[in-house]
């Protein structure tokens, strides 16, 4: 990848520390968004992570930053999935939106949030069609790369923004989760990606009924991501989540002692668990003995309940049909098979296949399954896991690897649960590839899985390693 020399220690700062610079007046926003830029041109074309650029804007923008925002200047990248901007490109890796034209004709509650909190938006990141698979490997824009082997992939859906905070090119970046897409990205990567428990954050669209999706970042440090969390909570309408006795950034540091501990390495839906990822949470979960928590060998049985693997996969088949649906009122008709990839198309076949009354039973497993695990956290304040089952594949390889349940075999079921989990790198093998640990709260505990979080990355810092 490419070197910049605008801002040098720009690639050595989070979020946090670029944004105390902006406010002490040492930097100003243009120099932090030109070092963006410049790290764009330079380092994206080896990774294709940025499929639209808004360059220009960033600039502009960058000339009337208010201090007294919570990130002021700092740069900051959309998703092609839900980060939409009045007038500019929006595709979700979809030929058809491509072959349109299509722009964006309003922002996006989350795009609003962002810019409310001084972050400057420089571009939108690769997708997979339509945001349905765990690899960044779209037909339309090809795929993107993981900058510690770029061979492999990022992971997905949120994989464009995983490799490019990962390089450096932005310090956080815009993700969301529907089956792990915050945190896949993050354990490939070598990054920090919250799941927020269900209804913390601001939506791009409409809390949806299933209620397995939400919005989040990715970013190199426990730091940033506490805050960017604080900044993006919101009361939900339809998902209130419960509220925390204090903002996350003040976990930051707080002791651990006392908590009660699982760790868990089998994978949920039965995948074989490569060693580096399970050596990790191993690893994590000693340390935390260390400070003093009480750990034990445990999880709940019911996040591997076949039942709840196979309802999960029907939602996102849902899922998936209705956004092609939300299509029609936009640029005239749905999207169908001369508009998507043959494995989108077979999931909203899937998704339409389901009437009024599945999709209601299927909502009342789904909040039974919820049930069933959440009890396991009566006894114990945290879960400790591998993020993923195996450390990023080959591009190409994501039919043999991933639809076998290797992305998503830790990850789902919090979904469907609505829990708070937690991905931070933890593990560095000697194959030279990250692996992560997700840390798992009970409902609405997102205090204690940053709590815990910040504990680990103080006891194992990672922010010296990067990808060559």
């Amino acid at each position: 990848m490419g070197d910049a020399v605008s801002l040098p220690e720009y690639d050595d700062l989070d979020a946090t520390a670029l944004a105390a610079l902006v406010r002490k007046g040492e930097v100003h926003p243009r120099e932090l968004v030109v070092a963006a830029i410049e790290r764009a041109e330079a380092r994206n074309p080896d990774l294709n992570a940025i499929v639209h650029t808004q360059f220009e804007r960033a600039l502009a923008d960058a000339e009337q930053v208010d201090l007294a925002t919570a990130f002021p200047g700092v740069p900051f990248l959309l998703k092609d999935y839900q980060g939409m901007e009045a007038g500019e490109r929006y595709h979700m890796g979809c030929r058809t939106l491509r072959d349109l034209d299509y722009r964006a004709t309003a922002d996006s509650a989350y795009a609003l949030r962002v810019r409310a909190g001084g972050l400057i938006p420089i571009g939108r990141t690769n997708v997979p069609e339509m945001a349905v698979m765990g690899t960044t490997e779209p037909q339309l824009y090809g795929p993107t790369r993981n900058p510690w082997d770029l061979a492999r992939t990022p992971g997905g859906s949120s994989g464009g923004a995983g490799a490019a905070v990962a390089a450096r090119i932005v310090p956080v970046a815009h993700a969301n989760d529907i089956s792990g897409s915050i945190r896949i990205p993050a354990s490939h990567c070598g990054l920090v990606g919250l799941k927020p428990t269900r209804g913390r954050v601001v939506m791009s669209a409409a809390d949806s009924p299933i209620g397995m999706t939400t919005e989040g970042v990715l970013t190199r440090s426990v730091r940033d991501t506490a805050a960017v969390t604080d900044w993006l909570a919101v009361t939900s309408p339809w998902w209130p989540a419960p509220a925390l006795e204090r903002p996350l950034v003040a976990e930051l540091g707080a002791p651990v002692a006392g908590l009660r501990v699982g760790v868990w390495t089998e994978a949920f839906n039965g995948s074989e668990v490569d060693p580096g990822c399970a050596d990790a949470a191993t690893a994590a979960a000693r340390v935390l003995a260390d400070m003093g928590c009480h750990v034990e060998i445990a999880a709940p049985t019911a996040l591997s309940d076949p039942a709840l693997w196979d309802d999960a996969k029907g939602a996102l088949a849902v899922a998936a049909a209705a956004e092609a649906a939300s299509w029609l009122p936009r640029i005239g008709h749905a999207l169908g098979e001369a508009d998507l990839e043959p494995r989108t198309w077979s999931m909203v076949q899937a998704g339409n296949a389901a009437g009024a009354i599945e999709l209601y039973a299927l909502v009342e497993r789904l909040q039974a399954h919820a049930a069933r695990a959440l009890a396991w956290w009566e006894q114990f304040d945290l879960l400790v896991t591998p993020t993923v089952a195996a450390p990023p594949g080959a591009l190409g390889d994501y039919l043999s690897r991933y639809v076998s349940g290797l992305g998503s075999a830790f990850t789902r079921p919090l979904n469907v649960t609505g829990q708070p989990a937690l991905s931070i790198p933890f593990g560095w093998p000697d194959d030279g590839l990250p692996r992560g640990v997700q840390l798992v709260g009970a409902y609405g505990r997102d205090d204690l899985v940053v709590r815990a979080a910040a504990a680990l990355e103080a006891a194992a810092p990672w922010s010296h390693r990067r990808p060559a």
